[in-house]
């Protein structure tokens, strides 16, 4: 548990890409960026004029050559790395950035056979940090609106991609120093040298224009580790979930990008037992993304709504796939309870 001075929810990848570009702006030292994936191709900025090329690759190599004291590390898991090694200019943008002295880029293979590692954070001067479920990479950008056909939602080869709907954490104070000292430890484990905390808290890093949902409140950081030969598993977001549906009054809202686990959904089915429990409503995409997914994770999910329906005896719980004004299907990709 740590404190941060000031916090905020930033909802879809249009406000999100935007609060992280004026951020990193004002970085002097140092840019933490750990990912599941990430794209250089992908328009870091829509309709923004400031000075600085608009796809990330460009823009991180553009930053630099603005500040010569500022050094950017970069970590993504290692096999999803594969998929995106050749496409476009990305591998020439690599072979830059191992050339460039303020650019360190690393693939995180600290993980079991055929494990991933799935945290999306950014550190900046450990003075503010994002943390959430977004991505940068390809498919993520998209406005709160996710209007039908949105001529900026499309992939760097300029083929349009569907409503996307996700969501992040602005972070300033000392939990920013928490999630970096975090980022530290999984760029270690990778394989890194050691980075020392930046220190002096870093200057006022916050992004222009983005209000604060909450000021100077304390904050806990949830982690999802596997046990590896240096470490036993780490399950905080799990049991945080269960004791936020345990200790649930009135209603549960959350949404997620897939619903499969067995003990959140025993927990759930306990609350909708009570007579008196809260109402529960669940947001999912309508199917899972990609070619595996569907099968492994629609499956789960359709054994555990069957379940839960039949415990269901007070009408308290409902799923819904939101969808856009024409129709279309919005994929749910953030998580929030």
């Amino acid at each position: 548990m740590e404190r941060a001075t000031r916090a905020t929810v930033i909802v879809d990848a249009d406000g999100y890409f935007t609060a992280l570009r004026s951020a990193m702006l004002k970085a002097e030292r140092r840019i933490l960026l750990v990912g599941w994936d990430f794209d250089a191709r992908i328009n870091f900025a829509h309709g923004g004029q400031d000075g600085g090329p608009p796809t990330v690759g460009a823009f991180i190599s553009w930053l630099v050559k603005q500040k010569p004291g500022l050094h950017v590390h970069i970590l993504r898991w290692d096999t999803g790395a594969l998929k995106t090694l050749f496409h476009g200019r990305t591998l020439l943008t690599i072979l830059r950035w191992i050339r460039d002295p303020q650019i360190h880029l690393k693939l995180d293979g600290h993980h079991p056979f055929a494990g991933s590692h799935h945290q999306k954070v950014v550190v900046i001067d450990d003075a503010v940090a994002f943390c959430g479920g977004i991505d940068m990479t390809e498919d993520r950008w998209d406005t709160r609106e996710h209007v039908d056909d949105e001529p900026r939602r499309v992939e760097p080869s300029g083929r349009p991609y569907g409503p996307w709907h996700d969501a992040t954490t602005a972070l300033e104070g000392p939990v920013a120093i928490a999630l970096g000292d975090m980022c530290r430890a999984r760029w270690h484990a990778a394989g890194g040298r050691a980075l020392e905390p930046v220190g002096g808290g870093g200057g006022d890093c916050w992004p222009d224009g983005l209000s604060a949902d909450f000021t100077n409140v304390p904050v806990g950081i949830s982690r999802t580790l596997p046990r590896m030969p240096d470490r036993e598993p780490i399950y905080e977001i799990e049991a945080l979930y269960v004791a936020l549906i345990k200790r649930a009054r009135r209603w549960i809202y959350a949404e997620s990008q897939y619903f499969a686990s067995r003990f959140i959904a025993e927990a759930i089915a306990q609350r909708l037992h009570e007579p008196d429990g809260p109402e529960i409503v669940m947001i999912n995409p309508a199917t899972a993304n990609g070619w595996l997914e569907p099968i492994a994770m629609d499956s789960a999910r359709a054994r555990l709504i069957a379940a839960l329906r039949e415990c269901d005896t007070y009408g308290r719980f409902r799923m819904y796939h939101p969808v856009t004004g024409g129709g279309e299907p919005i994929y749910v990709h953030g998580v929030g309870t």
